[in-house]
């Protein structure tokens, strides 16, 4: 099935779709200009609901008030409600001259949280915990990308995109922590993995940035199928709609149509039959 134009806003670096099931509505984010888009479906409206270039939002996820926590430039963490923005922590010293890049939440609430490298230092992925603590959980990322969960929980795939691997962790519930580190899958062809997602089949359908497509892999590792798109950064996917049957994908490169071909920067849905799973809400108090 050819992926559906949904909206094309020529985004730099259009990333983190995510489905908010209280509003109907699909959020994302433009990296390169540091604006926020929603999409309804119900009614094929999209629109811009924030603008600032100089606090960019790396990524985000749905608190259990509905409410966005948005990972921002300098290691900042806030809450957009309405339109505005609530400062939970103002910055983190280690990343100044970074910010984070891909997030999720995990069963209990918590946010797992990755940042990107800077010139004289790689990236790290952090945990924050429902009661705000922030913890250093990795160092030495290239680029921390995509996450998911294994169905049952006890397993947390994680994405360094130069490195070209998504690692496989054992994840403890109770308390958040990750260990024995493990190769998922090493990326073959051109492109390096993005983000990801996780079906209800327990499947992981990986983005490719400069491969121009989305691969699902099957839990061994193994590739089950590989969609094309028209666009080469394929940057992230998500599951979405009322029975989370609808994949939105998202793309970069708007301001190079002609090199990174006419889908750059745009968002795009695609109806495979499959499903998804909704995304945890992350519990932080603020």
């Amino acid at each position: 099935m050819e992926p559906e134009l949904i909206a094309d806003y020529a985004c730099q670096t259009g990333e983190g779709p995510l489905w908010h099931p209280d509003e109907g509505r699909l959020y994302w984010v433009d990296l390169g200009r540091g604006h926020l888009y929603r999409y309804d479906p119900a009614t094929g409206a999209h629109e811009q609901v924030y603008d600032n270039p100089d606090e960019v939002i790396g990524g985000f996820t749905i608190q259990a008030d509905g409410s966005l926590l948005c990972f921002m430039s300098r290691g900042a963490i806030k809450v957009w409600r309405a339109g505005g923005l609530t400062t939970i922590v103002d910055e983190i010293p280690a990343e100044r001259e970074s910010r984070f890049n891909d997030v999720i939440a995990d069963p209990e609430g918590r946010v797992f949280c990755g940042t990107m490298p800077t010139k004289s230092q790689l990236g790290r992925l952090y945990r924050l915990d429902t009661d705000g603590t922030l913890t250093q959980v990795l160092d030495g990322i290239g680029v921390s990308n995509g996450l998911g969960f294994t169905l049952d929980r006890r397993q947390m795939y994680y994405t360094d995109s130069p490195k070209h691997e998504i690692y496989l962790f054992d994840y403890d519930h109770a308390t958040g922590n990750i260990s024995n580190q493990r190769v998922f899958v090493r990326t073959q062809g051109a492109g390096a993995p993005d983000g990801m997602t996780v079906d209800a089949q327990g499947y992981v359908w990986s983005a490719r940035w400069d491969g121009g497509c989305l691969v699902r892999y099957a839990p061994d590792g193994s590739e089950e199928r590989r969609i094309p798109f028209p666009a080469k950064k394929v940057s992230s996917v998500t599951f979405g709609g009322p029975d989370y049957a609808d994949m939105y994908v998202t793309t970069a490169g708007g301001g190079q149509k002609a090199e990174e071909g006419p889908g750059a920067g745009a968002l795009f849905r695609l109806r495979l039959g499959i499903r998804g799973v909704p995304e945890f809400r992350s519990r932080i108090g603020v």
